[in-house]
């Protein structure tokens, strides 16, 4: 599906590959059929800022990948979310969440959605129970992402899924780390996930994009949104996301072994504190990730004994990861949360949300395994 998924229906002229369509406007002489397309009943395109060919396979491509219903995308990650969220609450809506969500995503539950009068309850992350009472007393939408960036602390799924839907709350779950490689939450009875496409299915670090895959009639909720609020996805950034999702098994795959043996190495180091993968097996809730997951996934983070002075003596010596705010691309890259996944936030935010100062958040990329692993050696012992 990586490869072939939702492509055959738009090769042209003998083409193996989609083309990049990057006309606007799509024309139709026959008045009866423009207005039937236009309307919805039948197939087809109107306006770029609606829908696009290019865009359309790569809609379907995550759609069959994730085994939703419908897709939809959006121009960046925090797009799909944010007009995922605007589209479905409404003033006097209550969210319930937890406090390990993306920067962005937590800014938004924490400013944004509250000034327009929407209840936005944040749980400790690890405290099932919690959450599960916070959805009792009343839940309009769960958003649970897992793992967490940059904690990658790991949810119960099936659990927190069903306690959303007892209270008549749709589930939206973030998919970004995990992706639909190694965590298919559609399948454990979520409504919605999303992604930052622009991280693992794009895997290049070239193109931005979000997407929103799930219930059909949820999917066209956030449509109708997003059209109206523009954050479209554009054809030639469709195009890169496409080309790089047809390596995305290979990329993954390779990328977890080496998240793996990092994290170990890591975690027999004396200059380290603390490792956060869900793959080992001290991790808190690695029994909870090898029940949902197929795969642990490329993401890790670790804590130097000496805290962010210490983070920005061994950065620099860092040879083969790019210091960059970045994510699930083919080269590895690192950095602290102050500058990456919350750099949104204050340092009192961050205190306030788990997020040491002192921690760095390290994405493996393709390289070789033992490459990578020399490379934090001598950073370290540097």
């Amino acid at each position: 599906m990586a490869v072939w998924g939702g492509e055959e229906t738009y090769l042209l002229d003998r083409a193996t590959q989609v083309p990049v369509v990057h006309s606007v406007a799509f024309g139709y002489p026959d008045f009866d059929e423009w207005y039937d397309v236009a309307t919805g009943v039948a197939e087809g395109h109107i306006y770029g800022r609606n829908t696009n060919p290019t865009v359309a396979v790569f809609e379907e491509k995550v759609r069959l990948l994730e085994g939703g219903a419908a897709a939809t995308s959006a121009s960046t990650g925090m797009a799909a979310i944010s007009n995922m969220l605007h589209a479905l609450l409404r003033p006097g809506s209550r969210v319930v969440s937890v406090k390990d969500t993306y920067g962005g995503t937590s800014l938004l539950f924490t400013e944004f959605l509250p000034a327009f009068g929407i209840e936005c309850e944040l749980v400790d992350t690890t405290d099932t129970e919690a959450t599960e009472a916070a959805i009792e007393q009343g839940c309009d939408l769960l958003y649970l992402e897992t793992p967490t960036n940059p904690t990658l602390k790991v949810l119960d799924l099936p659990r927190l899924i069903k306690a959303g839907h007892a209270a008549g709350a749709p589930v939206v779950v973030d998919n970004t780390f995990a992706t639909p490689i190694n965590q298919l939450p559609l399948a454990m009875g979520a409504d919605l996930v999303v992604h930052s496409a622009t991280k693992f299915l794009g895997g290049h670090a070239d193109a931005l994009g979000g997407v929103v895959v799930g219930d059909a009639d949820l999917v066209k909720k956030v449509f109708q949104y997003r059209e109206i609020n523009g954050a479209t996805l554009d054809p030639m950034a469709a195009y890169l996301l496409l080309r790089g999702m047809k390596t995305l098994d290979l990329r993954v795959r390779q990328q977890a072994r080496t998240a793996m043996a990092v994290a170990t190495f890591l975690e027999g180091h004396d200059r380290v504190t603390q490792v956060n993968y869900p793959g080992l097996a001290s991790h808190p809730q690695h029994d909870i990730a090898a029940a949902q997951m197929t795969g642990f996934g490329g993401m890790l983070s670790f804590a130097i004994d000496g805290g962010l002075d210490a983070v920005k003596a061994f950065l620099p010596h860092m040879n083969m990861a790019h210091r960059a705010a970045n994510l699930g691309a083919v080269e590895t890259t690192i950095g602290p949360p102050a500058t990456t996944s919350h750099v949104e936030c204050t340092p009192e935010e961050r205190e306030a949300l788990g997020i040491p100062e002192g921690l760095v958040r390290y994405s493996a990329g393709i390289e070789d395994t033992d490459d990578l692993l020399a490379d934090l050696a001598q950073a370290l012992d540097s």
